[in-house]
């Protein structure tokens, strides 16, 4: 399998001037390896609307009025285990992934339907910022299986995209996920943030360093607050991804 079509897009994409000429590019690659339809996200709540969400797209528009008909945004089994991937990841992958959700007849209906438009199975690429998931690029129509090398290369060029696009369409959410993250904790909340990302719960964090459970609760609020953390899981994954826990 030749990459050269991918290795041209990655020095070519940051030079690109608008997201239509990016857009265009991205496809040859793509196309070469049977997935002509691709759409680029930005990261947002799951129940967001998925229009507010996208950055750019080639997917079928009568698959996205019945994506939106039909309520797709919650079931989609890509876009449900993308919460949960830590690289990219194929569509019937997902799908297998959730065949002991409730929902999981649902989810494979949808997939059903959208092979009929021409979206057989396909490929998403997680993007990662300092603070966790800052995009992801989707591809699709008939893909084979795809060997290491090319998930690293399509993972490159998911990375590439999504941040062009952002820094094109959204300069000021583009300038604020690339400033340098200054974070500064305290000793008692590196230590509580250290035993959190053991496992432990409020109420061992507080027994081992000897404070209350309230105050543990304390301490995380503070330190998701400094974080911009959603969430405690979030608030440790962006501390491994800054360095603050090894």
């Amino acid at each position: 399998m030749s990459h050269d079509a991918i290795l041209r897009f990655l020095e070519d994409a940051p030079k690109a001037q608008s997201p239509e000429a990016l857009l265009s590019a991205l496809g040859v690659p793509l196309s070469e390896l049977g997935m002509p339809h691709y759409v680029v996200f930005r990261d947002a709540p799951l129940d967001a609307p998925v229009p507010d969400t996208i950055l750019g797209d080639r997917f079928p528009k009568s698959w996205w009025q019945l994506y939106a008909e039909k309520g797709y945004g919650t079931t989609d089994p890509a876009r449900r285990y993308l919460r949960r991937s830590q690289g990219g990841f194929r569509w019937s992958e997902a799908l297998e992934a959730f065949s002991a959700d409730p929902a999981h007849a649902s989810m494979t209906r949808m997939m059903r339907r959208a092979g009929e438009h021409g979206l057989l199975d396909g490929y998403t690429f997680p993007v990662y910022g300092d603070r966790g998931v800052v995009g992801s690029v989707s591809m699709a129509g008939r893909p084979g299986p795809l060997p290491a090398v090319t998930m690293s290369l399509l993972d490159a060029v998911a990375k590439r995209t999504v941040w062009t696009l952002l820094r094109l369409c959204r300069p000021d959410e583009y300038k604020a996920m690339t400033t340098p993250v200054s974070v500064r904790l305290t000793r008692r909340e590196l230590e509580a943030l250290d035993r959190l990302s053991e496992g432990m719960t409020s109420h061992e964090i507080g027994r081992a360093l000897e404070i209350s459970s309230n105050t543990v609760d304390w301490y995380m609020n503070g330190i998701q607050s400094k974080l911009q953390a959603r969430n405690r899981h979030h608030a440790v994954a962006i501390a491994f991804r800054l360095g603050l826990l090894v």
